[in-house]
């Protein structure tokens, strides 16, 4: 497989999307070379692979609410994803809770976040 840079989204393209952590842009300050890699190998299995969009974020959703992330931005931000790519919230809160086999905590930060989401996209 090639190595083309070009073929790999850059920052900008991780932030017009809305898949940007704010700490990415120290990172970038510090080492953009590392933060060029990372982005890079992060991308791939949003850019291939057979499952469809609304599964890689229902995915995202449970790495981001797991009990050894509990990274609340990224949760939003993928049910916002999800809910665009045609999630329910039925299949939301379903990932969430099947996160919770990891511990309470998942649910306890990721449900308010969907309630908010699903009042957002309602609206």
């Amino acid at each position: 497989m090639s190595q083309d840079k070009k073929t790999y989204p850059n920052t900008k393209d991780h932030q017009d999307k809305g898949d940007w952590n704010p700490v990415w842009s120290q990172l970038e300050e510090i080492d953009p070379d590392f933060l060029e890699a990372y982005l890079a190998f992060r991308s791939v299995p949003h850019r291939e692979g057979p499952l469809p969009q609304k599964y890689k974020e229902l995915i995202m959703i449970a790495i981001n609410a797991a009990t050894t992330h509990l990274y609340g931005p990224g949760v939003r931000r993928h049910m916002q994803n999800a809910l665009r790519a045609g999630a329910t919230k039925e299949e939301i809160l379903e990932t969430i809770q099947l996160t919770t086999v990891m511990g309470i905590h998942s649910i306890n930060l990721a449900l308010p976040i969907l309630m908010e989401e699903i009042e957002k996209a309602e609206a």
